[in-house]
């Protein structure tokens, strides 16, 4: 509640003691301390099993303990000795179950029986597996198939993820939106035109050799702090980081290694940032086009001088194009719109590209905070623009890095988890398994929430995740969800896109990644593929939660069984079998990406699939690297007209994953009792008369019909920029127009909603 709201300046680095006290608290609260010998021995380690949190690199050569303070949260709330039986669901009906937090809801533990909600009564009531497959199936059939969406989340493997495309193809649509379209599409979208891949260019080696890294919207505290191994190393290596950020995060400024016990028993952390610069949300493409004025100005000293250039002229020359129209903009670019666009002084840009420009290798990190802006694909291509000045993809220690989310959430796309025809091999599928593809574009999530919207979809199906938790426009999102046909949600708990129920609505519960998954061959590997590329096996170590759960492709296989009609050359059953023939049929689809598949599953740190431009080979049209020009400075749906209006970042706490909310507290940013805060600038709250701790209203500023707003926020002062604001996702979703998404990925545009901010 609002009125436990506390917020005191954390004082400690992260890592350190404030991690293991919160790794011991949570497996105390969930039972699961058993688990930790095995976290220790088999937890994203060659051998054992790959973390269910997030997406970032798994080393060859892994540490004593290969985990992470939010990683191990993610396994102590997957091996919970909590459980949600039929009996849990005979006792509170579902409207009972809205009124609850995120937090309570998973927190009552694994979903054991598959469930089906009875309107009558308002409950979930069990029901057999083969009934379930057998009322979906039937109902799947009954619809066109433009009409029913198939989503999926980031942690389903490889081999889950691959027959589920293959199930909706077969059926009939490309309607394939995944977690992807929320959070890292922008990057889908921005770099092929750069150069040539959707992906980023860094492997976790390049960390070992490069000389100056910057990051931009991404922190790594909370949402990669495994990286903070790599970053600690090249600090110890002087390597300059160099971090742009709205929020001071604490994973950015100092970490004490809990592997290190000198460093714990001192408490003495490692500085990380070395220059550290508060942007303005929304500011990013003014910040790097101030740092590329500078690179120019540079450039021409030296060649005024006679000296060496700072620009790569020989690499520009034979791999790049466009470079004289983006030079152009940039030239003509004033500081005066530098600074009031990127809320930072020359001097400091100044400084970044002095940085910039001494280093021989360069690696540039980014995450949500570019991709969720109104122009987040320019942003991306800004930053791609500035390692191409001085030649930085391609070569060892160099590189763009995406920092991706959920696990598998990149390897998905690999797959074929794809809403666009031409991302998917459609004839070599036509011809491997005798079908006609379906050509049309499918739905991305904004579409599909459209759709929803229009009364355009009758079914949808969830592979994981919390849908209507996680997407923009909550209010009518929930309205309309009701009036769906058929919702399927494979599901390991609980959550509120359950509880937002369609006339018939089942729960499949399933397996997690690190239970032993035991098939007609005996126990089963699965894949996924890390941030770097880089795909790994893993092989669950624990027991199910109960006795009836059934595995993902399992799950999968027996929709498309009850669904589609028999096809001979789609083995399910021997595919549930045995998954190393899953295996097989992705090598068979994607040769160049998967070659020697089965053969190649313990390679140790997971062994990459191909990207040409780490050779600086370009797989664009022209067959050059592009420098592409920003349409403004200025990312953001607000133009900065009124002062009145800030613009609201949403962001997670170090105490969730996603949706997934493990506490109220978020001890990093000293934050606790409540996640119904909003986090201001002190001039800015004292400007708009509200008072500190004080209780105030959010209003988004947009005038399109509909009026969205949420009340009961603490207001605390915090080290923001002015202008910005800051609060959680996914509470503050219900904020955010279904129309508020980046240009061409149509990711929304969550890390600068306009909002006006009253009393309340």
């Amino acid at each position: 509640m609002p009125d436990r709201a506390r917020h005191e300046d954390y004082d400690q680095p992260v890592g350190g003691w404030g991690s293991a006290k919160s790794l011991l608290q949570h497996a105390t609260e969930q039972r699961a301390v058993s688990t930790v010998a095995t976290l220790l021995k088999d937890h994203n380690k060659t051998g054992g099993y790959m973390c269910t949190s997030c997406a970032w690199a798994k080393p060859a050569r892994p540490h004593v303990a290969e985990f992470c303070e939010n990683g191990a949260k993610a396994t102590f709330w997957d091996l919970t000795s909590h459980r949600t039986t039929p009996d849990f669901f005979a006792r509170h009906t579902v409207s009972e179950l809205l009124g609850w937090s995120d937090h309570d809801l998973e927190n009552e533990g694994r979903l054991t029986h598959p469930m089906r909600y009875d309107v009558t009564s308002d409950t979930y009531v069990e029901v057999s597996w083969d009934e379930a497959f057998m009322q979906i199936g039937e109902k799947l059939r009954s619809y066109d198939p433009e009409t029913v969406v198939f989503y999926a989340s980031g942690r389903a493997s490889l081999e889950t993820s691959y027959m589920y495309q293959l199930l909706a193809r077969i059926y009939g649509n490309n309607n394939l939106p995944d977690s992807s379209n929320m959070c890292h599409e922008t990057t889908s979208v921005a770099l092929p035109p750069s150069i040539g891949t959707p992906v980023g260019t860094v492997l976790l080696e390049d960390f070992e050799k490069t000389d100056c890294i910057f990051s931009f919207g991404q922190n790594v505290g909370t949402n990669s702090p495994r990286l903070l191994h790599s970053l600690q190393e090249a600090r110890e290596r002087d390597v300059p980081i160099v971090v742009f950020n709205p929020l001071r995060e604490k994973g950015w400024e100092e970490f004490v290694n809990p592997q290190r016990p000198g460093q714990m028993l001192k408490n003495s952390p490692t500085l990380i940032a070395t220059q550290y610069y508060q942007v303005r949300a929304g500011g990013d493409i003014a910040a790097m086009v101030g740092i590329a004025k500078t690179l120019l100005a540079l450039d021409d000293d030296a060649k005024a001088a006679g000296g060496a250039r700072v620009l790569d002229a020989a690499f520009i020359a034979e791999h790049t194009d466009g470079f004289p129209a983006f030079e152009a903009m940039v030239r003509e670019t004033s500081w005066d719109e530098i600074r009031r666009e990127s809320g930072l002084p020359q001097a400091a840009l100044e400084a970044a590209a002095h940085t910039f420009a001494k280093a021989r290798s360069v690696i540039a990190i980014y995450g949500m905070g570019l991709t969720q802006h109104r122009l987040g694909v320019d942003n991306v291509q800004t930053l791609v623009n500035l390692l191409l000045m001085r030649g930085q993809i391609g070569k060892p220690g160099a590189g763009i890095c995406p920092v991706r989310g959920h696990s598998n959430v990149q390897g998905q796309r690999t797959v074929g988890i794809a809403e666009k025809a031409d991302l998917v091999p459609l004839d070599r599928l036509a011809e491997q398994f005798g079908f006609q593809p379906p050509r049309k574009d499918g739905l991305n999530t904004v579409e599909a929430c459209e759709a929803v919207v229009a009364g355009k979809i009758r079914a949808f199906i969830g592979l994981g995740g919390n849908f209507v938790r996680a997407i923009p426009e909550r209010g009518l999102m929930e309205e309309k969800w009701r009036d769906l046909d058929l919702s399927v949600q494979i599901a390991t708990k609980l959550n509120r896109t359950h509880l937002i129920v369609a006339k018939s609505t089942y729960l499949l519960p399933t397996l997690v990644r690190s239970e032993i998954d035991r098939q007609a061959c005996g126990p089963q590997i699965v894949t996924i593929e890390d941030s770097t590329t880089c795909i790994h096996a893993s092989r669950g170590k624990f027991e199910p939660a109960a006795e009836g759960l059934l595995s993902e492709p399992r799950i999968v296989a027996e929709i498309a069984k009850a669904t589609l009609p028999a096809n001979p050359r789609v083995p399910w059953d021997q595919w549930v079998g045995d998954y190393a023939l899953v295996r097989d049929a992705i090598e068979q689809t994607f040769p160049d990406d998967f070659r020697d598949f089965n053969a190649r599953l313990d390679t140790p740190g997971g062994f990459p699939r191909p990207v040409a431009a780490r050779r600086r080979e370009w797989a664009t049209p022209n067959g050059k690297a592009n420098f592409q020009r920003p349409k403004a400075l200025c990312a953001s749906f607000d133009d900065g007209a009124d002062v009145d209006i800030l613009r609201l970042i949403t962001l997670r706490s170090n105490n969730q994953f996603n949706t997934t909310v493990y506490g109220n507290s978020d001890r990093l940013r000293g934050i606790s009792g409540s996640r119904m805060i909003i986090m201001m600038n002190r001039d800015d709250r004292m400007r708009l008369g509200l008072a500190e701790n004080g209780m105030a209203r959010l209003v988004t500023a947009v005038e399109d019909g509909i009026h969205r707003a949420m009340g009961g926020f603490r207001v605390i002062d915090y080290d923001l920029p002015p202008g910005t604001c800051a609060s959680y996702f996914p509470e503050c979703n219900a904020l955010i127009p279904l129309w508020h998404f980046a240009q061409d990925s149509k990711t929304p545009a969550a890390k600068s909603v306009p909002v006006r901010i009253h009393p309340d």
